[in-house]
């Protein structure tokens, strides 16, 4: 199994190839986020920083049979909604409801207060327009509850372990209250607090191959992992929540998942306090080696350019990644 983290600056983009007769070229391909849409977050690629979609081109991809959306922010769904425009998936996996979509009114960011807020209402028209590439292109929208499995071929399979039910249901019930708010300043507050909540919907995938396992949490903090049995938590490879930063990872759950090698989607330029200090020093205190999608200045000295961080993952392979350049 190829695991591929692409190089999308701040933001997370995760390409995964397994091999799979059944499949197209006899490869099941799944995106799972695309990072950001702005062109602002690609002006600067000394780092090797390149939009989803360009690397999907450049590695001559030729078909998604999946993309998963994590959760509903810029910095994850955007990009993904223009890599649709050119491989559209078979299957959209995500956590509301199949056809809430077509409730969705298109948002003007306009209208925003603040930067937060601006990018979350494009994260929510690039939702909407996700969807909709995805049903006009004959895909199929999945919402994916906990507990849910897709067998990938030979021994593997993709699991998810949250969002909840209950917590499917506060996302709904907090996404319907949004679009059916007309006046502007009720509106914006309902925005700014769905915002500050959504990192804790995220979608928590756990994927196993050949007795390894891999566990890619979203933008999750160390709160949202609640009610997930431990021993479903453990892997060899882990992403760390919401870029590394302070409240991404505590020692105790960090433990408890007790993984070979952590990967951290943090930016070079740090935004945000991604790569916090603290964290890669927990890390590697507890003698867990990071690596990173970007090229974010750590105590370890300089990360080299790359365009992407990739996995083999397997019975035969070491948990050690390697930086494409």
């Amino acid at each position: 199994m190829k695991l591929t983290f692409v190089n999308v600056g701040y933001g997370e983009a995760i390409l995964l190839e397994i091999p799979e007769a059944s499949r197209r070229d006899g490869i099941f391909t799944a995106l799972i986020d695309g990072g950001s849409a702005d062109r602002q977050e690609y002006e600067d690629r000394s780092s090797g920083r390149i939009p989803v979609w360009d690397y999907l081109q450049k590695e001559h991809i030729g078909h998604l049979d999946l993309m998963v959306c994590t959760h509903i922010h810029e910095d994850h769904v955007s990009g993904m909604r223009k890599a649709a425009q050119i491989l559209p998936p078979g299957e959209l996996w995500q956590t509301l409801p199949v056809s809430f979509y077509e409730n969705m009114r298109d948002l003007d960011p306009a209208a925003a207060q603040n930067l937060s807020q601006d990018k979350f209402l494009r994260a929510l028209n690039d939702y909407r327009e996700l969807c909709v590439q995805t049903v006009e292109h004959g895909g199929f929208i999945r919402k994916v509850d906990c507990g849910q499995t897709m067998f990938l071929g030979g021994d593997g399979y993709l699991e998810a372990l949250a969002p909840s039910e209950r917590e499917q249901s506060e996302l709904e019930e907090a996404m319907a209250e949004l679009f059916a708010e007309s006046e502007t300043g009720r509106f914006l507050q309902k925005l700014s607090e769905l915002d500050r909540r959504m990192n804790n919907y995220s979608l928590i995938l756990r994927i196993v191959y050949q007795d390894r396992c891999v566990l890619l949490p979203g933008d999750t903090n160390a709160r949202g992992y609640a009610g997930i049995p431990q021993e479903k938590l453990q892997a060899d490879l882990f992403k760390i929540g919401h870029h590394g930063q302070k409240d991404g990872i505590s020692g105790e759950l960090l433990k408890i998942i007790s993984p070979e090698a952590v990967v951290c989607c943090a930016s070079s330029d740090r935004r945000y306090d991604s790569a916090h200090p603290d964290v890669v020093r927990m890390l590697e205190d507890m003698g867990i080696r990071p690596y990173f999608s970007d090229c974010p200045p750590t105590a370890n000295g300089e990360i080299p350019p790359h365009r992407a961080l990739r996995f083999i993952v397997g019975r035969e392979h070491p948990m050690t990644g390697e930086y494409i350049s």
